[in-house]
C-alpha cells in the first residue's frame, strides 16, 4: 500500500517544528504481506469481506452466540456470597458463556454447511 509521509509534529503540538522524515510529498511503499498483488485486488478483497460482515448468516451468527452466552450467564446465580466468592463466579460465568457462544456458533456454521452440501447434491442430481 502506498502512503503519504506527513509531517506529524507540527499538527500535535500547534507550532512549527521540523521532522526528521521528508515532507516533500514523497511517496513510500511498504511490502505486502500478501505476496503483493494490484490495488484492485486489495479493493476487491476489501469489498468482500465488508459484504460478508453485512451478510444475513453473520447478523444470525452473533444472535446465536450472543443468546447462547446470555444464557449461560443467566444460569450462574450471582446474588449470595462474599465479594470474593462472587468474583470468581462471576469469571467462571463468563468463561461459559464464551464457551457457551462458541459453541452455538460452531453448530449453526455446521448446519449451514450441511444445508449448503445438501443443495449442492441435489443440484447436481438435477
Amino acid at each position: 500500500m502506498a502512503r503519504k509521509a506527513t509531517s506529524k509534529g507540527s499538527s500535535r503540538s500547534g507550532g512549527t517544528s521540523k521532522s526528521s522524515g521528508s515532507s516533500s510529498g514523497a511517496v513510500t511503499r511498504r511490502p505486502s504481506s500478501s505476496g503483493g498483488g494490484s490495488s484492485s485486488s486489495r479493493d476487491t478483497m476489501g469489498e468482500a469481506f465488508i459484504k460478508l460482515l453485512q451478510s444475513p448468516l453473520v447478523a444470525e451468527l452473533v444472535a446465536v452466540a450472543a443468546t447462547a452466552a446470555l444464557a449461560a450467564l443467566a444460569e450462574h446465580g450471582f446474588t449470595t456470597g462474599s465479594e470474593s466468592t462472587r468474583s470468581k463466579r462471576a469469571g467462571k460465568a463468563v468463561k461459559e458463556a464464551g464457551k457457551a457462544a462458541a459453541a452455538a456458533v460452531g453448530r449453526r456454521l455446521a448446519n449451514e454447511i450441511d444445508e449448503i452440501r445438501q443443495a449442492a447434491k441435489d443440484g447436481a442430481k438435477a
